[in-house]
């Protein structure tokens, strides 16, 4: 089935985070964007995909509008390998890890909806997954920063604990922040992502202060995260290390894993490329004996299309859920946590569309359409 039109639209959602809102990338960060693709072939069917998003959305959209989209509208919805293969490669001069490849994913994240939808099933059943649990999967909060306040830190820790999560990951810098985490909720496993604050030696400086504070896991201790070597000189201390949200793609993921830097990776699915780029990565880190844990901080298609990955694909899957109240959301109810699990939608593709009462009520931009162009 050709693919006839892709549509690019931002749902800006305003949120509470149990502090005082943050800087994102230099800018105000108070409202919960999503920038949704939604592709329609000619059949009449319409599949739904996220391009990464937050701050990098004006970006992400201006390459999916005026490039990414092109190259894809008229072509064959289900050859979603060829349609990979050529597009990265033709896109490929434009940056390996950036808007061009966050566009792309939100595109090919569609196509598997809409291959899942003309199937009748779900995407974890076309993935190889059998029935999720009824209970879901199991999610862990992931506080948003709070600059130091440790009782914030603490406030949300407990609070997260108290709604049934077992596993508190805190944005901080400090071990101070740790320690009001773990005295917060001691039942809690406790995680660390400091978002590649540390060059190498302060890193190992900070790891050797946290090596006995029973960290579940450190995540992106090193600038710059490229630099998997100096990643790899922290595994001494003993404390799980996490990378990958700023991997670009498999190759990527297997130089970390080469350098011996990380014994959990953390692939993107609206950064990487896709479903597919994730599927490969899955399968490289498992033969290596590395487990993967998705990094998945949305609230959109990006989010429900990782729960249908890990449901099919992880041993042990933990879902990455955004500590934060939004007014609303297009994809309720399967973006809410419930006693710290998350539930797997079961009808075909994705397993839901969005509301079109929530989309017309927060989309803060004009849809951009790009159609496929008619014969002389």
């Amino acid at each position: 089935m050709l693919i006839t039109a892709i549509e690019s639209s931002v749902v800006s959602l305003p949120f509470s985070m149990g502090g005082p809102h943050p800087l994102f990338a230099g800018q105000p960060w108070n409202r919960l964007e999503i920038l949704l693709v939604r592709v329609e072939t000619d059949d009449g069917l319409v599949g739904w995909g996220e391009a990464f998003g937050h701050a990098a959305i004006a970006a992400t959209k201006a390459a999916l509008d005026t490039i990414v989209a092109p190259l894809v509208v008229g072509r064959d919805a289900g050859d979603i390998g060829a349609i990979t293969r050529q597009v990265l490669h033709g896109v490929h001069l434009l940056g390996r890890n950036g808007p061009f490849v966050y566009a792309f994913s939100g595109i090919e994240m569609a196509l598997w909806d809409l291959l899942g939808k003309r199937c009748g099933q779900p995407l974890w059943r076309l993935l190889g997954g059998n029935t999720p649990g009824r209970d879901g999967l199991d999610a862990y909060s992931s506080l948003l920063s709070y600059g130091g306040d440790l009782d914030l830190v603490a406030r949300n820790t407990a609070d997260a604990r108290a709604e049934g999560y077992r596993h508190i990951k805190l944005h901080e810098v400090t071990r101070d922040a740790v320690l009001a985490a773990t005295a917060a909720a001691p039942d809690a496993a406790i995680m660390l992502d400091v978002n590649c604050a540390w060059t190498p030696p302060v890193a190992r400086d900070m790891a050797a202060s946290l090596a006995q504070d029973g960290l579940a896991w450190l995540e992106e201790p090193v600038w710059p995260p490229e630099d998997a070597t100096g990643l790899a000189s922290l595994r001494r201390f003993g404390i799980p290390l996490t990378a990958g949200e700023n991997t670009a793609g498999l190759f990527g993921f297997r130089s970390l894993i080469d350098a011996g830097a990380i014994d959990i990776a953390q692939p993107s699915v609206t950064k990487i490329g896709g479903i597919g780029e994730m599927l490969q990565v899955i399968a490289l880190a498992r033969a290596h004996g590395v487990r993967v844990v998705p990094h998945c901080p949305y609230f959109g298609p990006g989010f429900v299309a990782t729960l249908h990955i890990a449901a099919a694909q992880i041993e042990r899957p933990l879902i990455e859920v955004l500590w934060l109240q939004m007014e609303a959301n297009p994809f309720d109810p399967w973006v809410r946590v419930k006693n710290g699990k998350v539930s797997v939608p079961t009808a075909p593709g994705l397993g839901c569309d969005p509301d079109p009462a929530v989309l017309a009520r927060y989309t803060s931009t004009a849809p951009l359409r790009t159609e496929a162009r008619q014969s002389a």
